[in-house]
């Protein structure tokens, strides 16, 4: 039996889902959400989930799978997505796999860089010195010891930074060199039969939709879900408090912000979002794009991929 996973990547708001959802009906596939957010209950509107109908009417796995007030991890998502795709090919169907969590997709398909432990007196006295130097001074150091691991890790990322430094200092290596040694290794999974196809658009193109996206989120009442988020009294866990098109509306529920502040705010950080996950996907090797243009509709997009699914053009 052929064990295939085809993945299809972007940025947010590139199209992929459709194009996914697409290919999916053409090959008679199920679909693997890889998305850190569509795993929670109750976040709808901002992560784009696919609606319920059609949802229903093919399977899609790793939506709906915690509740915002959960802790959720690469780990866990790792274990859920092996177990699903296992499933799926033993009811005799490949997978089509879509998302832009690149962490959790790195993870999954190369494995989890573990590297030492964490050493509660180096984390403390790094905290330290973030408190009295400043994030700005940690993140000067990191540029200095290791320029790669700087240049990708936001200067005012706390935990990134503190990990980077922490490695760095327990180890003598810069964190990016030993995540090198684990990209190097190929597929994690040898058994499947993988297929990374990636959806790449203009920038200007990819602005422009994800602020139509923004717009049309609020329309549909997306302050209304935060809302409901926000004031439950379950609270929310560490990974949904800072979901982008939720956080920004949580600083403005909190004061901090007017209205029409949170939703540029969540333009700002979706554009953001986009320009990290273009990083990650530029350092990834063997993907086959597809270069989008900004009327092409889906079916355009489809036949394309298809030209990459065709002997001789599938990675192995």
């Amino acid at each position: 039996m052929e064990h295939r996973v085809i993945v299809i990547l972007g940025c947010t708001a590139s199209g992929k889902g459709a194009v996914a959802r697409a290919l999916a009906e053409r090959l008679d596939a199920e679909i693997l959400s890889v998305d850190s957010m569509k795993v929670y209950r109750g976040m709808d509107i901002g992560t784009a989930k696919p609606p319920a109908a059609e949802r229903a009417a093919r399977p899609h796995h790793l939506i709906d799978v915690a509740d915002p007030w959960e802790a959720f991890s690469a780990a866990r998502y790792r274990a859920l997505a092996d177990a699903a795709v296992e499933d799926v090919h033993a009811r005799g169907r490949p997978v089509v796999a879509v998302g832009g969590t690149m962490l959790y997709f790195k993870c999954w398909y190369l494995g989890m860089f573990e590297g030492p432990s964490a050493d509660p007196a180096v984390r403390a006295a790094l905290r330290a010195r973030a408190e009295g130097e400043g994030l700005d001074a940690l993140h000067a150091e990191l540029a200095q010891v290791d320029p790669e691991a700087a240049a990708k890790i936001h200067r005012h990322d706390l935990r990134r930074i503190e990990r980077a430094l922490e490695v760095y200092q327990l180890t003598g290596q810069p964190i990016s060199a030993l995540q090198r040694q684990w990209e190097a290794t190929g597929p994690r999974r040898r058994d499947w039969q993988w297929t990374l196809i990636g959806l790449r658009r203009d920038r200007d193109d990819a602005n422009r939709r994800i602020n139509a996206r923004v717009r049309r989120m609020i329309a549909e009442g997306l302050v209304e879900e935060a809302h409901r988020l926000w004031t439950d009294p379950r609270g929310l866990g560490p990974q949904a408090v800072k979901a982008v098109g939720y956080a920004e509306l949580f600083a403005h529920f909190a004061g901090r912000a007017s209205l029409d502040e949170a939703i540029e705010q969540i333009k700002i950080n979706t554009r953001r979002l986009a320009k990290a996950q273009r990083t990650w996907l530029k350092a990834l090797s063997g993907v086959r794009w597809v270069e989008a243009g900004a009327d092409d509709p889906v079916e355009v997009l489809l036949a394309s991929v298809l030209k990459l699914l065709e002997p001789g053009c599938v990675n192995r």
